[in-house]
């Protein structure tokens, strides 16, 4: 899901209207966007690649490095596409390219590191590994009790990457449950419809009998408070894996 794109009417709107009309809604919110056709992902694959052929590594390349980074591409991988493409767009080029983005990548921090500087953005603990529920996710999660009494409450954290299985909230009477976002990206889909992309602040009601997933994103730790609907037997039930295939699909 790639956002609106409004770069080309801020720096040149007023000189070139045209160009930056075609630059913001044509090749971002057009080309960037046709999900179906390849991700984000591998269309920063490809720019990178084209740029550095061209032996451009100006402010429009370390763009397309920063955002090749955040959709999803590693530091391993950006060194194996920059040495590969050598051999083909030319040594001297390379050797630029590389500059460039070892100082993109080199801005990474590790995960200890990340996961603290998430626990520090929020009012709420991280929380211990939510070992109780792990089959039930890919990737690593964290639980923190916030209140059980009256309404059950629980902080939710989600590793990079992370997301919890397919599932289903079921009640006699009343239930669902609510998620209010605190911290970081992620993502939540019910069965059948498009994925939402969410933010701090997002607030998501889940009714009773709706198969859903949520988790984070792939480069960011996400947090959410999950609030239980008292309900009259209420109980969950857990389904299959959110496949890489359809957490690929998310990223489109």
């Amino acid at each position: 899901m790639a956002a609106k794109q409004t770069a080309g009417r801020e720096t040149l709107g007023n000189f070139a209207p045209k160009f930056a009309q075609l630059n913001d809604d044509v090749l971002f919110g057009e080309v960037w966007s046709r999900e179906s056709q390849l991700s984000l992902r591998d269309r920063s694959l490809v720019t990178v690649t084209a740029l550095m052929a061209q032996g451009l590594t100006d402010s429009s390349f370390r763009f397309h490095l920063e955002s090749a980074k955040k959709n999803g591409i590693t530091k391993t991988e950006i060194a194996e596409i920059l040495t590969h493409a050598a051999f083909y767009a030319g040594w001297p080029k390379a050797w630029s390219a590389f500059r460039m983005a070892k100082e993109v990548w080199e801005e990474e921090t590790t995960v200890e590191d990340a996961k603290e500087e998430h626990a520090n953005s929020m009012i709420f603990p991280i929380g211990q590994p939510n070992n109780a529920y792990a089959q039930y996710f890919i990737g690593n999660s964290y639980l923190a009790p916030i209140s059980t009494e009256q309404v059950g409450i629980y902080n939710v954290t989600f590793e990079p990457g992370c997301r919890n299985n397919w599932h289903i909230h079921h009640a006699k009477s009343g239930g669902g449950q609510i998620l209010i976002c605190l911290s970081g990206q992620g993502f939540y889909q019910e069965w059948g419809k498009r994925v939402q992309e969410l933010l701090p602040g997002d607030v998501v009601n889940i009714p009773v009998g709706v198969k859903h997933w949520h988790g984070a994103v792939p480069y960011s730790w996400f947090s959410h408070l999950a609030v239980e609907v008292p309900g009259e037997d209420v109980s969950n039930e857990w389904l299959e894996p959110v496949n890489d295939a359809e957490y690929k699909a998310a990223m489109c």
